[in-house]
């Protein structure tokens, strides 16, 4: 009686291409596949972390504390006399909260720069107490260990401006590579379905078996959370992937575009308390906020001469996803506009999100602690891909 030969039903075009394409651009991508997802990995408890280490120079002590801050033309000159930079001031974030000190900021790029180290020239932050002006504690941010890891993850160190292309374009295929993950993983059969969701090991003891399926069931559960944090990430990189999102969310390729706003008091010379009229307008109009951002130096972050005081005020504690803005004109102090979250369109309000969602802080501290180990999986799946593809290989000369 002759034997029934059970031959194996050949993958379908689909998979047999989606296998092909995650071989070649798993191969092709994946050192920076890992350096990214490492690096970015690294960064999501920056906050937290430093808000231990720095505990002492954030908070000023109770006993200074007394009912009204020195004015911030005080505080801005005694900072500017003690650090004695080449550069001036940049901006001053003022926190709601009493306790917290004022950090006063130095940042100053150049266009020319082809690397980090060089496009920025310098980036230099001081904790000032607002009370009595001291400085208790000044950090150079340009060689702190969060700032080079965020730039590392956005660029590798290389120009902020077109670096971000480099880690883009992997970022992209890596996208491909979960898509056809996804495809690969899922059977059609429900039963076999079920055993790619679990690890059993009771029976296997080789490590190439426990590599698979470290690759194929990790990678499967990180997926969904990784396509996200690459979309995200690649909104910043592209401007047709937020064009995309503008249109999905508001019917527009573009955000609204900033009107620029004149005000007859411009003609008029610069009155001195300038700063300390915004501080005061935007401690009254968003007084339940976290804290506000002050620009000082008269430029906005790509280095352009602005033509009014742009004020950022910020909802949420180490969040930026509600975001207002007022704006002042910059001789009188006078205010001249108020743009707060609430009337924002869609796409705007995405826009402030996006980093917030990328790192995690949008969903607090639970999202934070869910992104970490869906980034140490990302950080994994290049090796763990590797070593699949290694035992492959081998066994293949072997025979």
């Amino acid at each position: 009686m002759k034997k029934k030969h059970h031959h194996k039903k050949k993958p379908s075009f689909t998979k047999k291409w989606s296998a092909k394409l995650h071989l070649w651009l798993g191969l092709s991508v994946g050192i920076i596949v890992f350096i990214v997802s490492l690096t970015g990995t690294m960064y999501i408890f920056k906050d937290e972390i430093q808000n231990q280490l720095r505990k002492d120079v954030i908070y000023v002590k109770s006993e200074t504390v007394t009912r009204q801050p020195l004015s911030i033309e005080v505080l801005k000159e005694k900072v500017s006399m003690e650090i004695n930079e080449k550069y001036p001031l940049s901006s001053v974030e003022i926190h709601l909260d009493k306790n917290k000190s004022y950090e006063f900021l130095y940042i100053e790029k150049d266009k020319k720069a082809w690397n980090y180290f060089d496009e920025i020239k310098i980036n230099k932050l001081v904790y000032v107490n607002q009370y009595n002006g001291q400085i208790l504690g000044i950090y150079n941010e340009k060689y702190d260990l969060f700032p080079v890891l965020k730039v590392i993850h956005w660029s590798l160190l290389l120009k902020s401006d077109w670096g971000k292309y480099v880690v883009g374009i992997p970022v992209f295929l890596f996208i491909i590579l979960l898509i056809t993950g996804i495809v690969l993983w899922w059977p059609q059969n429900k039963k076999v379905r079920k055993t790619r969701l679990t690890f059993d090991w009771k029976n296997v003891k080789t490590w190439k078996r426990k590599n698979y399926d470290l690759h194929n069931i990790l990678g499967f559960y990180a997926s969904f959370i990784a396509l996200l944090l690459s979309l995200s990430g690649i909104y910043f990189a592209y401007p047709w992937v937020k064009n995309a999102f503008n249109f999905t969310l508001s019917g527009s390729l573009e955000l609204p575009k900033e009107k620029e706003i004149k005000s007859p008091d411009s003609l008029s010379r610069k009155n001195k308390t300038v700063f300390d009229l915004t501080e005061k307008e935007t401690r009254k109009l968003y007084s339940a906020s976290s804290s506000f951002r002050i620009p000082l130096n008269g430029k906005n972050k790509k280095g352009k001469e602005l033509k009014n005081i742009p004020v950022l005020i910020y909802g949420e504690n180490g969040k930026f996803a509600i975001r207002n803005q007022l704006v002042f004109d910059k001789y009188s102090g006078k205010l001249l506009a108020d743009k707060p979250h609430q009337n924002l369109t869609n796409a705007e309000k995405y826009a402030n999100a996006n980093y917030d969602i990328h790192t995690g802080s949008y969903f607090g501290i639970i999202g934070k602690i869910i992104w970490f180990m869906a980034g140490l999986i990302c950080t994994s799946l290049p090796v763990t891909g590797f070593l699949v593809w290694l035992g492959k290989k081998k066994k293949g000369i072997k025979k």
